[in-house]
């Protein structure tokens, strides 16, 4: 029987969070977050860390949901607290002490863990340097934000860090952290509801449309939340690609990109997860859960079932394309096909 991979799952490395504790820029950046969200949601994600802190830090309350979930093996990425705002040297010792917190957190159960560790994306060469220590090291890839203190991934500065992706094979696992929208999304916690998908769409559609993927095409990235509104929408990108010159910006039409890249099946209901699955291919589509937090799901598999999709793409999506995207799993000999 195949393993059941969870692709979207977090721990928070206390360490590297003492690290910073201090420092002026996170005080600016937990009040930006704050005026983001809104005071309501502010006040509910403080509380919500403070209960959750066992899940995001103790591998046996994690295995313990694994196990409750069905979940035989789950990609671990750090809590998507990236802080951009960090200078060269801050940087590197956080992204240091993140990624070990990570493979140290993997450690306590390798046939069942795999982990993504950070780099510094708003220090170019040191974000090289750390993704070859990285994965080195044994992490499968990195988790970065959708945009780097105001750059889009897509920026010209990023080119050395995409190629050594590339040549390293590495898993880029794009995943917001707050929203740029601003206090329009201030209320009703919509700064997470509509503002993350729509920075995940924003990412996205810059990647494809700057001509990242015809430059690197075996990138593997890999969409949090379905990939945002992108997966559903693809017909106004391929109309524009058509009609535009100025959006002609890379070789194929755009939803073509789409198939060159990952996502995870955090769309929660039925349909929409059918709809992902025709948009991107059933090749594309992994599952997801977000644990621990209250915006992710419990039951990935039945809510895979609840797609009543064909039993080979249901199985891809339990299993196989996970083996795909990061090769062997632990706990198997069993190998990408």
């Amino acid at each position: 029987m195949s393993r059941v991979v969870d692709v979207h799952a977090h721990v928070l490395v206390s360490a590297a969070e003492a690290l910073l504790a201090n420092e002026p820029g996170l005080a600016a950046e937990r009040a930006a977050d704050a005026r983001g969200a809104g005071a309501a949601s502010a006040a509910v994600n403080r509380d919500q860390m403070t209960r959750l802190l066992p899940a995001l830090t103790d591998p046996a309350a994690r295995l313990a949901a694994m196990d409750d979930a069905g979940v035989d093996v789950q990609l671990v990425s750090p809590m998507p607290l990236h802080h951009y705002w960090a200078g060269r040297d801050l940087a590197v010792k956080f992204s240091a002490l993140t990624n070990e917190g990570v493979l140290e957190h993997c450690a306590a159960a390798p046939d069942r863990l795999v982990g993504l560790g950070t780099v510094p994306l708003q220090h170019p060469d040191l974000a090289v340097e750390v993704l070859d220590r990285a994965v080195a090291d044994g992490l499968r890839g990195v988790e970065v934000s959708t945009h780097v203190a105001g750059r889009e991934l897509s920026d010209e500065s990023l080119a050395a860090f995409w190629a050594r992706a590339e040549a390293l094979g590495a898993v880029v696992f794009v995943h917001p952290w707050g929203c740029t929208l601003g206090e329009r999304l201030a209320t009703a916690y919509l700064s997470n509801i509509v503002g993350q998908p729509a920075e995940t769409t924003i990412a996205l559609s810059r990647i494809v449309f700057s001509g990242l993927l015809d430059r690197h095409p075996r990138l593997k990235i890999l969409a949090a939340h379905g990939g945002g509104y992108l997966p559903g929408y693809l017909g106004r990108g391929d109309h524009a690609w058509r009609v535009r010159p100025e959006s002609r910006t890379c070789a194929h039409q755009p939803s073509s990109y789409l198939r060159r890249m990952w996502f995870d099946a955090l769309v929660y209901t039925p349909d929409t997860l059918r709809a992902l699955v025709t948009a991107v291919g059933p090749d594309r589509v992994l599952l997801g859960t977000d644990y621990p937090f209250d915006m992710g799901i419990t039951d990935p598999l039945d809510r895979l079932t609840h797609a009543c999709l064909p039993a080979k793409a249901a199985e891809a999506i339990r299993s196989g394309n996970a083996r795909a995207l990061l090769g062997s799993l632990p706990g198997t000999q069993e190998v990408p096909t």
